[in-house]
Parts: C-alpha cells; structure tokens; sequence
C-alpha cells in the first residue's frame, strides 16, 4: 500500500491535534480567554462605577454653581441697593452743605454791606464836621467859635456812640 501525501498530511493533522489535547492546550486557551473576559467585565464594573461617581460629583458641582450663582446675584442686589442708598446720602449731605455755605456767604454779605455803612455815615460826619470846622474857622470870631466847636464835638461824638451802639 502506497500511501499519498494527503493520508500523511491527515495523520499528521490527527497527531498535532492529539497532541494538543494530550498537552492540554485547548483548556489552557479556554482559561486564558476566561481570565481575559473576567478581566474585561471588572474594567466594565470599575468604569461604570467611575462613571456613576463622575456623575454624582458632576451633580454635586452643578449645584454647587447653582448656589453660587445664587449668592452673586444676591450680594450684587445689595451692593446696588447700599450704592443706592449713598449716593442718596452723600446727596442729601451735598445738599445741606451747600445751603449752610449759601446762608454763611448771604449772612458776610449782609454784615459787610453793615460795616460799609457804618463806615460812610462815620467818613460822611467827619467830613461834615470838618467842613463846619472850616466855615466857622473862616465866618465866626474865635470865643463864639470854641463855644460852638466844643457843642459840635459833643454832639458828634454822641452822634457816633449812637451810630456804634446800631
């Protein structure tokens, strides 16, 4: 019997996978495969508890920001509504300010335009007493003068202690 290369081809085929078995190859393969897959799924477990943990801590920021936001808006409603209030303060402040210096500067005025005529009816009788000085001087003998120069003084000077005394 001649046997071919395909009959040698077969036996060596049945022999190889006789030996594989005998080695146990297949099982080694099948537990490798199995350790690869349970492997896999607690990657699958531990991402999708990290996902779940990822999520929670993404909620827990989103209201955390939401509050936050919250906050800012309060706090800026007060900060407009204590802006608000002192500018209506340093208004009010202005405000009276500027009419005590308007009362202070009508009340120097009014105490200058006083002390002005005080001074021009005290300048006006001394020129007036100087002027009857001089007419008498000239027109009136010198005992009738002293005698009407003297009553002239009196009457002025109390004249003067009245302009004073206003």
């Amino acid at each position: 019997m001649v046997f071919d290369a395909t009959f040698w081809v077969a036996i060596s085929f049945i022999i190889f996978f006789a030996v594989l078995i005998y080695l146990k190859v297949p099982i080694k393969i099948n537990d490798s495969l199995n350790k690869l897959i349970v492997d896999i799924k607690n990657e699958l477990q531990e991402s999708e508890k990290l996902r779940k943990e990822t999520k929670s801590f993404l909620d827990q920021s989103q209201a955390k920001l939401n509050t936050a936001s919250d906050e800012t808006n309060v706090i800026m409603e007060n900060a407009k509504k204590d802006a608000d209030i002192m500018v209506q303060q340093f208004k009010d402040k202005f405000n009276k300010s500027a009419e005590i210096k308007k009362r202070l500067t009508e009340e120097k005025i009014t105490q200058m335009k006083e002390q002005a005529l005080k001074h021009i009816k005290i300048t006006s009788i001394d020129i007036a007493v100087t002027s009857v000085e001089k007419i008498i001087k000239n027109t009136i003998d010198k005992s009738k003068l002293d005698n009407i120069f003297q009553k002239n003084i009196e009457e002025s000077k109390e004249a003067l202690k009245k302009l004073k005394s206003n």
